[in-house]
């Protein structure tokens, strides 16, 4: 868990960034239970899936894992249960218009505390083509190679 501008990140989604290009982030309140809190600041949580919907006025999070609190046994709740997230109305209102106009994606990028309150990154995504992403990784691969040669031959 690193600390970051008084933040404590608590878990990343490395592969939102990976199979959705980012388009503009925003924070927002994730409502959760005791033992869930309690999981979180210990990091058992995973992203495979997770993904945000905006339905009925209100933004939720679907799919997120929270592994069930072991010292809470019979409090604990459906570890991928969908959980709200906490937005003003004007971002909720622009939310909806962007997500169904656009075919946009609302993806959690990572879950962290501020002040005590468990808060998540939300983008707003489009997800990439195979082929983008693997430009990508050809992009990424020469520039490794071109530091590589410079650092070896005395650059």
């Amino acid at each position: 868990m690193a600390e970051e501008g008084g933040r404590r990140v608590v878990a990343r989604n490395r592969k939102a960034r990976h199979e959705y290009e980012v388009l503009e982030t925003m924070e927002a309140g994730l409502v959760l239970k005791g033992p869930e809190v309690k999981s979180l600041r210990e990091g058992k949580v995973s992203f495979q899936d997770a993904f945000g919907r905006v339905e009925g006025g209100e933004v939720w999070l679907y799919s997120l894992y929270i592994a069930p609190y072991e010292q809470a046994n019979r409090w604990n709740g459906d570890p991928t249960r969908t959980r709200k997230l906490l937005l003003r109305g004007d971002e909720i209102r622009r939310l909806i218009g962007k997500v169904e106009e656009k075919g946009l994606t609302l993806v959690p990028l990572d879950i962290y505390f501020r002040r005590g309150k468990a808060k998540v990154t939300l983008a707003l995504g489009r997800g990439k083509k195979l082929h983008d992403k693997r430009e990508k990784l050809k992009r990424k691969t020469q520039e490794m190679e071109a530091r590589r040669a410079i650092r070896d031959h005395g650059g």
